[in-house]
């Protein structure tokens, strides 16, 4: 009986195990679902290009995120009655036909707040500066609908370049689209460049897209904002020509969606696309292997709708949600000057003005080589600084004047000494307006060039000399007229005696 009695003890204490087990794996599948599920899949029947043709997937969205096999993402693009074009987000080399696909009923999102201020990213937020993962507030789709009119308020509020023909002739304000457009070469995302170089005075973050840009231009735009600028405050989506296809055709819509996180937190956003001809191209090249019907140009129909709704998200939000605001600098190439192609004029009718650069002046050395009878803001002196558009009144007008008399004396048909003060002034006015790249103006400073160009204080002096009294103003005025920035910025109005103590100012600085 004793030798039985241990093996007895042993089988009552496994049957209770055995029951405590069960009881475990009731309790367990209690909570599952046993019900037939459904899910569906579809099949890569073709893939070239960088674009995927699935069959299967009936009830894929327009724009949804798509997970292929072996672990690469594409974007539905288009929808046909028995398959679907995506784009492959990623190597298209390791996707193959017979590939099971599966949708995800999401669409793509990116990671966006602070955690990617000072990083160099891609348009689905994959870090590309060897950093640590990104850490994001929240992930936002990379299309959102644009503000509504009532949503928006008035765009009042300054944009300082720091670039004197710009502030001076087409300001820019805090919620407006301004296109860069000329040819190749010209001086575009310079002149963009300066814009965010000269935000390390003010409380905007900056958002550099490139799109199709070669890797050594992005890594000189990198360094210039590092060397120059606030890069701590400043977000780069970077999606260059050796990119997917699919990523350089989301990458400005990534970039907005970043900026307008700060735009919807109360903050005040800068975004540059660099550039949007190539992006159109992009767009023309996924359409046209998506099957869709080319139209003028062979891009497909929908492409002034794809920037239309781009651009229009930039905006300055109305006080009840929050007041914050959206300023986009779009950048489009031009062939031979010709402002009548059509992206070109399709971005010109959808922004808000444009700055046109001249590939003559560029070559003539002048810098930045803006062309003052092409470029207009629709904003302008609205969002201007009450001082500045003060003494700025008169010089778009007389230097219109100057360019047109200019022509007739290179052929030796203008011999009339009444215009030569109309051409003396005007030479000045070109050097006042010159400026070197990494050079910003402070307000105060350019108040005063204009003060004392319109009190004919620059008369005397040399056109080649204003240079280097433009660099000592700048240096100087802060410290000889510590009260003019306030005032200016202030948005007050300066009298006839300030004006003087201005002239009086620069002509002390001249004779120096």
């Amino acid at each position: 009986m004793t030798g039985s009695e241990p093996r007895g003890k042993d089988a009552r204490a496994a049957a209770a195990q055995d029951a405590r087990w069960l009881e475990v794996a009731r309790s367990a599948l209690a909570d599952v679902d046993l019900a037939p599920q459904a899910r569906s899949f579809g099949t890569v029947e073709q893939v070239g290009d960088g674009i995927a043709r699935i069959s299967g997937l009936l009830d894929a969205k327009l724009n949804e995120l798509l997970h292929f096999e072996g672990g690469q993402t594409g974007l539905a693009l288009t929808l046909d009655a028995d398959s679907i074009g995506a784009i492959i987000l990623g190597n298209a080399d390791l996707v193959e036909a017979g590939a099971r696909v599966t949708g995800t009923g999401n669409v793509v999102q990116v990671p966006v707040g602070k955690g990617l201020l000072g990083r160099v990213v891609d348009p689905l937020g994959r870090p590309l500066d060897e950093g640590d993962p990104i850490e994001a507030d929240a992930w936002m789709p990379v299309e959102r609908a644009a503000p509504a009119i009532i949503e928006r308020d008035l765009v009042i509020d300054p944009v300082e370049t720091g670039v004197l023909v710009v502030d001076t002739l087409f300001a820019l304000g805090r919620g407006q689209r301004e296109l860069i457009v000329g040819d190749r070469a010209t001086g575009k995302t310079s002149l963009a460049l300066d814009a965010i170089i000269n935000q390390k005075h003010s409380d905007m973050v900056c958002v550099y897209v490139a799109v199709g840009q070669r890797a050594s231009s992005i890594e000189r735009a990198i360094e210039a904002v590092r060397t120059h600028g606030a890069f701590e405050r400043c977000v780069f989506v970077v999606a260059s020509a050796a990119s997917a296809p699919g990523l350089q055709w989301i990458a400005p819509f990534a970039g907005v969606t970043i900026a307008e996180h700060f735009r919807d937190q109360g903050g005040h956003a800068l975004v540059v696309i660099d550039d949007l001809t190539k992006h159109a191209a992009t767009h023309r090249e996924l359409a046209l292997l998506t099957r869709e019907p080319p139209g003028r140009e062979a891009y497909p129909g929908d492409i002034f709708y794809l920037h239309a709704r781009l651009l229009e998200r930039a905006a300055r939000l109305a006080p009840k949600l929050g007041g914050g605001t959206l300023t986009a600098l779009p950048i489009a190439e031009t062939d031979a000057g010709n402002l009548s192609a059509y992206i070109p004029t399709n971005l010109i009718s959808i922004t808000d003005g444009q700055i046109v650069m001249d590939s003559r002046l560029f070559a003539a050395n002048q810098r930045p080589a803006v062309d003052v009878g092409l470029s207009v803001s629709r904003v302008g002196g609205k969002a201007q600084r009450a001082a500045l558009r003060q003494v700025s009144g008169r010089v778009r007008l007389d230097y219109a004047q100057f360019l047109e008399l200019e022509i007739f004396t290179r052929f030796g048909g203008m011999t009339d000494k009444r215009f030569r003060p109309v051409l003396d002034r005007g030479e000045r006015i070109r050097a006042v307006l010159a400026q070197q790249r990494f050079a910003a103006l402070p307000v105060a400073a350019e108040v005063a060039l204009l003060a004392a160009l319109g009190k004919g204080t620059l008369d005397a002096i040399a056109p080649a000399d204003i240079a280097p009294l433009r660099a000592r103003i700048a240096d100087q005025v802060a410290a000889m007229m510590p009260g003019l920035a306030a005032r200016i910025e202030a948005g007050d109005k300066l009298d006839d005696q300030t004006l003087d103590d201005i002239a009086a100012f620069v002509a002390e600085l001249a004779r120096g």
